[in-house]
């Protein structure tokens, strides 16, 4: 039986909250920011990896939880998306978005930001055709961990040879590389917080066993947009996703569970076993 939605906020003074993150009922009125992330893929002696930083715990978005690279898309980056234009062999990128109502520059400056943000955040230097777009997420008006919305473009990138990807100490304080099965398994024992965008990354990757095979499938498909559906059921904050009963998209966007639940301070599938969210590689 499908529970039933409570009023938005009623449960606010009584939802659990965790030691990094804090759910919340606000509502956020204003647009979403358009961000950029980059998902960092190289081969290990285990399979595929990705880059994961610590975000420094005084953040006010997602502090002290594990997160990709990435950041706002800001005015320069806009005003570079004009010069890469200038060149055609860049206009190509543009299409891969699979938004064709989204203006060219706007576009490019997706590709900008994340290429700005990667060298910023961790010290890689990639060009904007390294970048291959991978998944589109919306934050919910109702935005269960902070007071802003995104709207934010994730790429996936083959970390290039000869660079080392580092955190800055500055906006992030740890780093790893990691399988998503040992990140996912790690998140699970409480070593650390993760949203639930990168949660469901992870999800996604853990079924390729490659960098190459990740890639692949960026390429021969077009990204899915994700707008979360959350509601709150005794106490207990419920995101759904594009295939939920509760989600207005009934098609499913990306495997795994089509909810999270926040519960024993942490984000949860309906099951609540890791299991659940390994299920299927």
């Amino acid at each position: 039986m499908t529970p039933s939605a409570q009023p938005v906020g009623a449960v606010a003074e009584h939802i659990e909250r965790s030691e990094g993150m804090q759910i919340t009922s606000h509502i956020v009125t204003t647009p979403p920011r358009d961000a950029a992330t980059v998902v960092l893929l190289r081969d290990g002696t285990e399979g595929l990896e990705v880059f994961l930083m610590k975000r420094a715990a005084q953040s006010d978005v997602l502090g002290g939880a594990y997160v990709f690279p990435g950041g706002k898309v800001d005015g320069a980056d806009a005003a570079a998306a004009q010069a890469l234009l200038a060149d055609a062999a860049h206009h190509a990128l543009v299409p891969r978005l699979g938004e064709p109502d989204l203006a060219a520059d706007v576009a490019a400056a997706f590709y900008v930001a994340a290429v700005r943000e990667a060298f910023e955040e961790c010290g890689v230097q990639l060009a904007a055709a390294d970048l291959f777009p991978w998944v589109r997420w919306i934050t919910p008006r109702q935005a269960s961990l902070m007071n802003k919305r995104f709207d934010t473009r994730f790429f996936l990138a083959a970390m290039p040879s000869g660079q080392d990807a580092a955190h800055d100490n500055h906006e992030t304080t740890a780093s790893a590389w990691m399988t998503p099965r040992e990140a996912l398994t790690r998140y699970w024992a409480r070593e650390f917080d993760m949203a639930p965008p990168q949660i469901m990354s992870l999800v996604h990757l853990g079924r390729h066993a490659t960098a190459a095979s990740a890639l692949a499938e960026a390429q021969t498909r077009l990204p899915p947009t994700i707008e979360p559906a959350p509601f709150d059921h005794e106490g207990m904050r419920v995101i759904c996703y594009p295939g939920d009963e509760r989600h207005p998209v009934a098609l499913q966007a990306v495997p795994g569970p089509t909810r999270l639940m926040f519960r024993n301070r942490r984000f949860e599938p309906s099951s609540g076993t890791l299991e659940e969210l390994l299920a299927g590689w």
